[in-house]
């Protein structure tokens, strides 16, 4: 008796699942739409000449966390590994525009990290120290700088959350993240790459230890290479090769007001009360609050951690009291235990995942595709990924950025 057809796919018995060509019909299959997973499918045609490439999205491409986040770019992490590939990130970012022949409204407004005790400021010294030797631009501010570079901030030493000092990345900025992903997607599809929407993986064959394809909402697809770079469930998605990864989801909330004229000029965050703002191109302020601290797929999260993020937002910047919010939201980010990406092989042959970035997805998604394409083209792991393989939680050369980043963002 054949067995019971798919829940997923009432027209497909499952004898179909396993394609009688060995020939496989992608050379790489991607699965997840987002910023990462577009990126990662234009560099490896641009980069490296393969082009029979599939993104597969359950959604709409770049409808998951690509489109829920405050789109903050900047490199000035403190250790080696991490600088390393959010600067080589941050570098393509300076000419990403005229690359993809789009404007992604990419500005260099810079970053602040605000310093409120002295741990804060001898921290934000040492990670500007470092940031110079790794040939990152970083500044050290005191309050006159602070004043005239962003004259909105609440310098009094009165104020509920004093601000001592400042680092500062001229950098640093912010770009349109919806107009990224549509950049990426627009140049892949030019160069041969499928994208497909609407397209949910529901399983992964693997045969003998080695990944063939992937069944799909859609049919099967076999792939020479598989790679998983879907934000938020990576670990869903590895479960079904079964592969455990070390994540755990988070709820990540932000929040925009109304539009505003002009009166951010930069980027300001601020770790001790964790709480990040700047201001749109239309003009709305997008401030951003910590990951909530239990484990959820769910779209929005405690009430508690916006009230708290608009109180710190207020006492920085008293003149927002007037600002109306407009709407909030919350992305779904992996986090892995040492808050920095994991890049590389599974151990299931042709499948590679990149994942784990937490809070620092966006403004990796260049350098994030640049590797990751290197990776599945080669078979082995990018010089700048090499850091983040699986074999750290083994080793214990972890890359521990969950305090030494001045913010989580």
């Amino acid at each position: 008796m054949p067995a019971s057809p798919s829940p997923h796919l009432p027209d497909h018995p499952a004898h179909l699942w396993r394609n009688p060509d060995p020939k496989p019909a992608y050379d790489v299959v991607i699965i997840g739409g987002g910023g990462h997973g577009l990126a990662t499918a234009y560099y490896l045609a641009k980069n490296h000449g393969i082009t029979n490439v599939a993104v597969l999205e359950r959604g709409w491409l770049a409808g998951g966390n690509m489109a829920r986040n405050t789109a903050i770019i900047r490199s000035n992490y403190l250790w080696d590994e991490s600088a390393a590939i959010y600067e080589h990130s941050l570098k393509l970012w300076e000419k990403l525009p005229d690359e993809l022949d789009y404007d992604v409204l990419f500005s260099q407004r810079g970053v602040m990290n605000l310093a409120h005790s002295l741990g804060d400021i001898r921290e934000g010294r040492r990670r500007v120290s470092a940031n110079r030797l790794n040939g990152v631009d970083a500044e050290w501010l005191e309050l006159d700088e602070i004043n005239r570079l962003c004259p909105i901030i609440n310098l009094s030493p009165e104020s509920r959350y004093p601000v001592l000092g400042a680092t500062f990345q001229p950098r640093g900025g912010i770009a349109k993240h919806d107009l990224v992903a549509w950049a990426y997607a627009r140049a892949a599809d030019a160069l041969g790459v499928d994208l497909i929407q609407g397209c949910e993986v529901i399983g992964i064959d693997v045969v003998d230890g080695r990944a063939t394809g992937v069944r799909t909402s859609r049919g099967p697809i076999a792939a020479g290479r598989v790679g998983i770079v879907a934000a938020g469930h990576a670990s869903i998605v590895a479960a079904m090769a079964g592969v455990a990864l070390p994540l755990q989801s988070h709820p990540l909330q932000a929040l925009v007001t109304e539009l505003l004229e002009p009166i951010h000029p930069t980027v300001v965050m601020s770790n001790a009360v964790h709480v990040y703002v700047s201001q749109a191109h239309k003009g709305e302020l997008v401030m951003g609050a910590g990951i909530d601290s239990y484990n959820s797929y769910a779209q929005r999260g405690s009430f508690h951690i916006i009230e708290h993020q608009l109180a710190a937002a207020l006492e920085l910047f008293p003149m927002f009291a007037r600002a109306h919010v407009l709407r909030t939201w919350a992305g779904i980010v992996d986090v892995s235990p040492d808050a920095s990406p994991i890049i590389g092989a599974t151990p299931v042959e042709n499948l590679f995942v990149n994942c784990g970035w937490g809070t620092g997805g966006f403004k990796a998604t260049p350098g994030s595709g640049w590797v990751m394409a290197a990776t599945l083209a080669a078979g082995s792991l990018h010089e700048l990924a090499r850091p983040y393989a699986f074999e750290r939680f083994t080793t214990g050369a972890l890359i521990d950025e969950h305090g030494a980043a001045a913010v989580a963002h």
